[in-house]
Protein backbone atom coordinates (compact mmCIF):
# COMPACT_ATOMS: atom_id res chain seq x y z
CA UNK A 1 0.00 0.00 0.00
CA UNK A 2 2.70 2.46 0.99
CA UNK A 3 4.72 1.92 -2.18
CA UNK A 4 1.63 2.06 -4.37
CA UNK A 5 0.53 5.33 -2.73
CA UNK A 6 3.99 6.87 -3.26
CA UNK A 7 4.01 5.90 -6.96
CA UNK A 8 0.41 7.03 -7.41
CA UNK A 9 1.02 10.39 -5.72
CA UNK A 10 4.22 11.20 -7.64
CA UNK A 11 2.92 10.10 -11.03
CA UNK A 12 -0.51 11.59 -10.34
CA UNK A 13 1.07 14.95 -9.59
CA UNK A 14 2.88 14.94 -12.93
CA UNK A 15 -0.24 13.81 -14.79
CA UNK A 16 -2.12 16.76 -13.27
CA UNK A 17 0.81 19.18 -13.73
CA UNK A 18 2.89 17.86 -16.64
CA UNK A 19 6.46 18.89 -17.28
CA UNK A 20 6.53 22.19 -19.23
CA UNK A 21 8.57 20.92 -22.18
CA UNK A 22 10.62 18.07 -23.56
CA UNK A 23 13.55 18.39 -25.96
CA UNK A 24 13.33 17.10 -29.53
CA UNK A 25 10.40 15.76 -31.47
CA UNK A 26 7.32 14.56 -29.60
CA UNK A 27 7.61 11.17 -31.34
CA UNK A 28 11.05 10.68 -29.76
CA UNK A 29 9.77 11.11 -26.19
CA UNK A 30 7.46 8.86 -24.25
CA UNK A 31 8.06 10.20 -20.72
CA UNK A 32 4.39 10.99 -19.99
CA UNK A 33 3.46 7.59 -21.38
CA UNK A 34 5.78 5.91 -18.88
CA UNK A 35 4.43 8.12 -16.08
CA UNK A 36 0.84 7.19 -16.96
CA UNK A 37 1.76 3.50 -17.22
CA UNK A 38 3.35 3.59 -13.74
CA UNK A 39 0.24 5.34 -12.42
CA UNK A 40 -2.10 2.78 -13.95
CA UNK A 41 0.01 -0.18 -12.74
CA UNK A 42 0.20 1.21 -9.20
CA UNK A 43 -3.56 1.86 -9.35
CA UNK A 44 -4.20 -1.80 -10.14
CA UNK A 45 -1.91 -2.89 -7.29
CA UNK A 46 -3.64 -0.52 -4.87
CA UNK A 47 -7.12 -1.66 -5.96
CA UNK A 48 -6.23 -5.34 -5.63
CA UNK A 49 -4.71 -4.67 -2.19
CA UNK A 50 -7.87 -2.84 -1.12
CA UNK A 51 -10.04 -5.71 -2.39
CA UNK A 52 -7.86 -8.14 -0.43
CA UNK A 53 -8.26 -6.02 2.68
CA UNK A 54 -12.07 -6.03 2.28
CA UNK A 55 -11.96 -9.82 1.84
CA UNK A 56 -9.90 -10.13 5.02
CA UNK A 57 -12.45 -7.95 6.85
CA UNK A 58 -15.15 -10.45 5.85
CA UNK A 59 -13.30 -13.66 6.73
CA UNK A 60 -10.99 -12.35 9.48
CA UNK A 61 -11.59 -11.73 13.18
CA UNK A 62 -13.25 -8.68 14.78
CA UNK A 63 -10.00 -6.71 14.61
CA UNK A 64 -9.92 -7.23 10.83
CA UNK A 65 -13.42 -5.75 10.55
CA UNK A 66 -12.42 -2.51 12.30
CA UNK A 67 -11.29 -0.99 8.99
CA UNK A 68 -14.67 -1.34 7.28
CA UNK A 69 -17.07 -0.56 10.13
CA UNK A 70 -17.44 2.09 12.80
CA UNK A 71 -20.02 1.83 15.64
CA UNK A 72 -21.27 5.38 15.09
CA UNK A 73 -24.58 4.71 16.90
CA UNK A 74 -22.93 3.81 20.22
CA UNK A 75 -22.53 6.68 22.72
CA UNK A 76 -19.73 4.82 24.54
CA UNK A 77 -17.73 4.74 21.31
CA UNK A 78 -17.94 8.52 20.90
CA UNK A 79 -16.95 9.05 24.55
CA UNK A 80 -13.82 7.01 23.85
CA UNK A 81 -13.17 9.03 20.67
CA UNK A 82 -13.28 12.25 22.73
CA UNK A 83 -10.94 10.67 25.31
CA UNK A 84 -8.46 9.76 22.57
CA UNK A 85 -8.67 13.29 21.13
CA UNK A 86 -7.72 14.64 24.56
CA UNK A 87 -4.84 12.12 24.74
CA UNK A 88 -3.49 13.16 21.35
CA UNK A 89 -3.87 16.82 22.37
CA UNK A 90 -1.70 16.21 25.51
CA UNK A 91 -4.62 17.09 27.80
CA UNK A 92 -4.87 13.83 29.78
CA UNK A 93 -2.53 11.04 30.88
CA UNK A 94 -2.46 7.77 29.00
CA UNK A 95 -5.97 6.31 28.51
CA UNK A 96 -6.93 2.66 28.04
CA UNK A 97 -4.81 0.53 25.72
CA UNK A 98 -6.31 -1.29 22.77
CA UNK A 99 -5.17 -4.47 21.05
CA UNK A 100 -6.62 -3.25 17.74
CA UNK A 101 -7.08 0.33 16.63
CA UNK A 102 -8.11 2.78 19.31
CA UNK A 103 -11.55 4.39 18.70
CA UNK A 104 -10.12 7.57 17.14
CA UNK A 105 -7.71 5.61 14.94
CA UNK A 106 -10.58 3.37 13.85
CA UNK A 107 -12.61 6.42 12.83
CA UNK A 108 -9.64 7.90 10.97
CA UNK A 109 -8.83 4.63 9.21
CA UNK A 110 -12.44 4.19 8.09
CA UNK A 111 -12.99 7.67 6.69
CA UNK A 112 -9.40 8.77 6.02
CA UNK A 113 -8.23 5.56 4.39
CA UNK A 114 -11.01 3.11 3.51
CA UNK A 115 -13.73 5.47 2.25
CA UNK A 116 -11.18 7.78 0.61
CA UNK A 117 -9.45 4.81 -1.03
CA UNK A 118 -12.77 3.56 -2.43
CA UNK A 119 -13.37 7.06 -3.81
CA UNK A 120 -9.92 7.18 -5.42
CA UNK A 121 -10.25 3.71 -6.95
CA UNK A 122 -13.73 4.52 -8.30
CA UNK A 123 -12.81 7.90 -9.80
CA UNK A 124 -9.44 6.61 -10.99
CA UNK A 125 -10.90 3.68 -12.92
CA UNK A 126 -13.61 5.98 -14.30
CA UNK A 127 -10.91 8.21 -15.78
CA UNK A 128 -8.97 5.14 -16.92
CA UNK A 129 -12.12 3.83 -18.62
CA UNK A 130 -12.56 7.13 -20.42
CA UNK A 131 -9.10 6.72 -21.94
CA UNK A 132 -9.66 3.03 -22.67
CA UNK A 133 -12.90 4.07 -24.41
CA UNK A 134 -16.38 2.60 -24.56
CA UNK A 135 -16.53 -1.16 -24.35
CA UNK A 136 -13.52 -1.53 -22.06
CA UNK A 137 -14.10 -3.21 -18.70
CA UNK A 138 -13.34 0.04 -16.87
CA UNK A 139 -15.77 2.07 -18.98
CA UNK A 140 -18.51 -0.54 -18.54
CA UNK A 141 -17.95 -0.83 -14.78
CA UNK A 142 -17.19 2.79 -13.84
CA UNK A 143 -18.72 4.72 -16.77
CA UNK A 144 -21.50 6.01 -14.51
CA UNK A 145 -19.06 8.05 -12.40
CA UNK A 146 -18.26 10.85 -14.88
CA UNK A 147 -21.93 11.75 -15.59
CA UNK A 148 -22.56 11.66 -11.83
CA UNK A 149 -19.94 14.39 -11.30
CA UNK A 150 -21.02 16.33 -14.39
CA UNK A 151 -17.99 16.09 -16.64
CA UNK A 152 -14.53 14.54 -16.93
CA UNK A 153 -12.68 17.62 -15.68
CA UNK A 154 -14.71 17.60 -12.46
CA UNK A 155 -13.69 13.98 -11.84
CA UNK A 156 -10.05 14.92 -12.54
CA UNK A 157 -10.28 17.75 -10.00
CA UNK A 158 -11.87 15.60 -7.28
CA UNK A 159 -9.41 12.78 -7.94
CA UNK A 160 -6.54 15.27 -7.61
CA UNK A 161 -7.98 16.65 -4.34
CA UNK A 162 -8.30 13.07 -3.12
CA UNK A 163 -4.57 12.61 -3.69
CA UNK A 164 -3.77 15.54 -1.41
CA UNK A 165 -6.25 14.23 1.18
CA UNK A 166 -4.51 10.85 1.23
CA UNK A 167 -1.10 12.53 1.59
CA UNK A 168 -2.40 14.53 4.57
CA UNK A 169 -3.79 11.32 6.06
CA UNK A 170 -0.41 9.59 5.58
CA UNK A 171 1.41 12.40 7.41
CA UNK A 172 -1.04 12.32 10.34
CA UNK A 173 -1.03 8.50 10.38
CA UNK A 174 2.77 8.26 10.51
CA UNK A 175 2.95 10.94 13.23
CA UNK A 176 0.24 9.28 15.35
CA UNK A 177 1.82 5.84 14.99
CA UNK A 178 5.29 7.00 16.03
CA UNK A 179 3.86 9.14 18.85
CA UNK A 180 1.82 6.20 20.17
CA UNK A 181 4.86 3.93 19.96
CA UNK A 182 6.83 6.36 22.16
CA UNK A 183 4.26 7.92 24.50
CA UNK A 184 1.72 5.10 24.64
CA UNK A 185 4.52 2.59 25.25
CA UNK A 186 3.05 0.00 22.91
CA UNK A 187 4.23 -1.40 19.62
CA UNK A 188 2.49 0.34 16.74
CA UNK A 189 5.08 0.67 14.00
CA UNK A 190 6.58 -2.79 14.51
CA UNK A 191 3.08 -4.28 14.74
CA UNK A 192 2.44 -3.17 11.15
CA UNK A 193 5.34 -5.40 10.11
CA UNK A 194 5.12 -8.35 12.49
CA UNK A 195 1.41 -8.42 13.32
CA UNK A 196 2.18 -8.77 17.04
CA UNK A 197 1.14 -6.09 19.56
CA UNK A 198 3.27 -5.66 22.66
CA UNK A 199 2.83 -3.34 25.63
CA UNK A 200 5.55 -1.85 27.82
CA UNK A 201 5.26 -0.96 31.49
Amino acid sequence: NALAIVVLAVTGYFIGSPLPSMPGEASANYLMGYIRFAHFAAGYVFAVGLAGRVYWAIVGNHHARELVSVPITQKAYWREVVTMLKWYSFLIPQPSRYVGHNPLARLAMFFGFFVLSLFMVTTGFALYGEGAQAGSWAARTFGWVIPLFGQSQDVHTWHHLGMWSILIFVIVHVYASIREDIMGRQSIVSTMVSGWRTFKD
